[in-house]
Formats: C-alpha cells, structure tokens, sequence
C-alpha cells in the first residue's frame, strides 16, 4: 500500500514531519515516563517517539505478554541504551501499581490501556468497564498516591453521545480522570479518532478484502469518521502531555469527517493491483455504533487553544468523593455480573448515553430472574 500512502493524506488534517513530535517528546528528557498500554498500536508509536527523548527510564505497562514482548524487543533493538522497566500486568492492580510507581517514581503518566473493539465489548460489556473504566480510576488514584506529576489518558470520540459500551466506558474513564485531575497531580484527556492502520481497525479489513477479491464491507452509506495519522496521534498525545492546562478534554485538529463508503473506493483504486470494480457491499452498523461521530459533546465548550495545536474543552466533573462511590458501584456490578444494575449506574454517570440491543436485553433478562 506504499504507493497509496501519500494520496491517502487527503483524508488527514495534514502531515506532521518527525520534528515535530520530537519537539513534544523532548519535554520529557530526564523524566521516568509511565506508557500504559506500551504494547498497543497506538502505545507502542508512542514509545518509539519517547525512546530517542533522553528519558531518565521507561515504563512498559501492559496486560498483553505478546505485546509487551514486542515492545520490549523492539526497546533492546533500537534503543539499547534506554533504561526500560517492562511491567506485565494491569491498570486494574492497585498493588501492582504501587509497587512499580514506588520503585519507579515516574513523573508523567500515558494511560493507553484500553479495550477499543465496538461490536466486541457490547458482547462483553463488564469487561469494557473493567479495564476501561474502573482500570482508569484505579491508575488515576495510584498517581495521586505516588506523586505523579502529569496524567493524560487517551480517549475518544466515541466516548461523546455514546450508543456503545466501549464508548460509554471510556466517558466514564474521562469524567474519573478529570474529575481526580489537581494541582499535585495535572491530568488531562486527549479525544482521538479513528488512526489510519490501527489493528482491528476498518483500513486493514479493506486491503485485506481488496488482496482477497472481495467485496469491499461498509456498515451504513451515510457511516463517516474522523482519521489521524499514527504520526499525528503521537504529536497530540505529547503535546497533551505539557499543556497548559488541567482537569480538561484536548481536541487535536481534524480534517472534516470521511465517508466510509468514500475511503473503500480510494483503497480498491489505489492498492496495487487492487480491482477498482470491486463492490461494496453494506452490512449495517454494527451494536454500539453510531452513523456519525460527535468530537465535543452538548454540555461541553470551547475555551481556548494551547500549543499542539489542541482545542481546550471545558467538560463537566464530578466530586471526589461521587469518584469513589461510583468506582465502587461500578465495581459492584462487575463483580456480581448484574447487567441491570451497571446499565443503571452508567445511565446516572452518563446520562447521555444511548444503550444499544444487547445490554438492554441483557438487563431485562436479569430484572426478570
């Protein structure tokens, strides 16, 4: 697909050369960092960007073996001389954190470690606020114990007017983050898109169909993203990490929304040897999706921009203590699997949440045992 990368920029707000990145990654030199989620798509690009920053030492956290595995031989590759620490386990394991962070002492957190797949956690959807949402509190009340200095976790636009769980509990993850956010500890949210390649994501499934002969897959005609470059994710989530600002939500800069239907016909025209008679054939959305995606929600505002560029969104929060009692709320309805109740509780956390088929059938069957 080389041949098609530079027509695909099209689609992105623009092209970010590698100084650019260097220049947020610089801001962390002789710093402990903390990547949660180094061994994912996005979290192991944002590694590499670290890895040249002359950081103090890495932390490599992540749930996954293979991913960490990955990562970390990628780390002794390439950068053999950066210190690494590779920490196979959970943002969930509390004890797990404290004995990394109080061995470690990282100064800046990157909350990466997130369940992503939409159709995926509709069908799991205590396992989408497990690690999404409790995971996120959890990590946010392990920084403030250990005095971390900066926190950002990765969101998305998803999370904005949410119809699925996987957005619905990365709301969740934010309000939590945000809401524990303070002058000892400055946490901010930084909402992505879709990232042009990501695995799992709907570019790799097209060239994958395209390779094969297949008909192209399109969920709805109307179905349109936002995209970001894997270069242009990594650029914001740095400069999120050194904004000016805390307790808020960060936009990077979009282009304007592409139509699925639109990107399916560039692949099967610009993929070498790729048939540009292909059909599309539309599926319908999947549970959890949404036609169009949301970046700023209705009770939210801009409030200026810092450098990145990213946009600034004054979201709502909530009280610490409504922190607390809704992490053990939720944590009750995960431990007792009562898809009725955790409805319930996210339903009062996020009230503009639309749940799909699935959970609320799951929800009646329960409230008729």
């Amino acid at each position: 697909m080389q041949g098609g990368n530079q027509d695909w920029e099209r689609f992105l707000p623009h092209s970010f050369d590698e100084g650019f990145h260097t220049r947020f990654a610089a801001r962390f030199a002789g710093q402990t960092v903390c990547v949660a989620g180094a061994g994912g798509y996005v979290g192991s690009a944002l590694v590499e960007a670290l890895a040249p920053a002359g950081l103090r030492s890495l932390i490599l956290l992540d749930s996954s073996e293979y991913g960490l595995f990955e990562i970390q031989r990628y780390m002794e590759m390439a950068h053999a001389a950066v210190t690494c620490q590779p920490v196979l386990g959970s943002v969930n394991d509390d004890r797990l954190l404290d004995s990394v962070f109080s061995r470690f002492c990282p100064q800046t957190i990157f909350h990466a470690a997130a369940f992503k797949h939409v159709g995926l956690l509709e069908r799991n959807p205590f396992a989408a606020i497990a690690n999404n949402a409790l995971g996120s509190y959890t990590l946010s009340k392990a920084a403030l114990r250990h005095g971390v200095s900066r926190l950002v976790f990765v969101s998305t636009d998803k999370a904005v007017h949410p119809h699925g769980i996987m957005g619905a509990s990365k709301r969740v993850g934010e309000l939590i983050t945000l809401s524990l956010s303070g002058p000892s500890c400055r946490a901010n949210a930084i909402r992505l898109g879709n990232v042009i390649g990501s695995t799992g994501s709907v570019i790799p499934l097209f060239l994958e169909q395209i390779e094969n002969g297949q008909p192209i897959s399109v969920t709805h005609p109307e179905a349109s993203r936002y995209f970001l470059s894997v270069k242009e994710t990594v650029t914001a989530i740095l400069a999120a990490g050194s904004a000016a600002c805390e307790g808020k939500v960060l936009l990077p800069e979009f282009a304007e929304p592409v139509r699925i239907v639109e990107l399916a016909s560039f692949f099967a025209r610009a993929t070498p040897g790729g048939n540009r008679s292909l059909p599309v054939r539309f599926t319908g959305l999947r549970p959890g999706e949404k036609v169009t995606e949301d970046l700023i929600g209705r009770d939210e505002t801009t409030i200026g921009i810092v450098d990145g560029p990213l946009t600034v969104v004054k979201t709502r929060t909530l009280p610490w203590e409504e922190c607390d009692s809704a992490f053990e709320r939720l944590s009750a309805c995960v431990a007792s699997r009562d898809a009725g109740s955790l409805l319930e509780a996210l339903l009062l956390l996020v009230p503009e949440y639309r749940p799909g088929k699935l959970i609320v059938e799951s929800a009646a069957v329960a409230a008729s045992e």
